[in-house]
């Protein structure tokens, strides 16, 4: 067996992969002995994705040589991943001679095995890098509240703006005649917040591309938001067992 991994919960694979899905046509997958990462880049280059699963959040892992990689269509794997039910284990095998990828729900209670196949794609995988931006404001808060942030904005314009000073995060989106603000402190709902260097720290964001990630608060409980003066934001989720789902989005300038 050249790889094959057990994740413990069917339902949070199910919310990461709808999550991928919603911005991207293919999901390259890069197993190593660490574990597995997905790193990819929307064509038009707006959103970028960083998907971390370490080798302790599976519950079996095994893969036969230090790297192996591969490409499966986004939407193919989604509607499988949604047949996942909360009493199931998610078992990954790759079939490299049959050129695919073996999805297994194995319920816990039964150990009823559902199988499905997922074909691969041809391609090479690229490994992008994170950006190397100094970000100067960083928030972390429950992941609901962050997506009821976005969800208000979204009611009002197709943009928002962060806004940042020592003790507040002032977030705002404007259209004719309709106005939203909110204003978030440590404990009303930020868990924290760090601002450095000068105030106020502005960016503006396309509504759209933050609310692509917010399929993730399902299943993560908390997010860390960072972003500097007219520079990308990066959302990064907290996964089960140690896992990260990281977004980059561009700023509206």
């Amino acid at each position: 067996m050249g790889f094959r991994a057990v994740y413990p919960a069917a339902t949070k694979f199910k919310y990461i992969i709808q999550t991928i899905a919603k911005v991207m046509d293919e999901i390259p997958f890069i197993a190593t002995q660490d574990g597995i990462d997905v790193r990819t880049l929307t064509p038009d280059k707006t959103t970028m994705i960083i998907l971390r699963l370490p080798m302790v959040a599976f519950e079996e892992y095994e893969l036969d040589e230090d790297k192996k990689t591969f490409i499966v269509p986004a939407d193919e794997l989604n509607r499988i991943a949604k047949r996942g039910t909360r009493n199931d284990l998610v078992e990954l095998k790759l079939d490299e001679e049959r050129r695919r990828l073996e999805v297994n729900f194995i319920d816990k209670k039964t150990g009823v095995v559902r199988s499905f196949y997922v074909p691969l794609r041809e391609g090479v995988v690229e490994e992008f890098s994170e950006p190397q931006v100094e970000l100067t404001v960083t928030a972390r808060m429950m992941a609901d509240d962050f997506k009821n942030i976005i969800n208000d904005a979204k009611i009002v314009s197709d943009e928002v703006e962060f806004s940042s000073y020592e003790d507040r995060i002032e977030v705002y989106a404007e259209s004719a005649q309709k106005r939203y603000m909110g204003v978030l402190r440590v404990g009303e709902p930020l868990i924290s917040l760090d601002v450095t260097g000068n105030t106020p720290v502005k960016a503006k964001y396309s509504i759209d591309l933050l609310k692509a990630s917010v399929k993730a608060t399902t299943a993560a409980d908390t997010v860390t938001v960072q972003y500097g003066e007219a520079l990308p934001m990066r959302i990064s989720f907290d996964l089960p067992s140690g896992g990260t789902l990281i977004y980059w989005v561009s700023p509206r300038i």
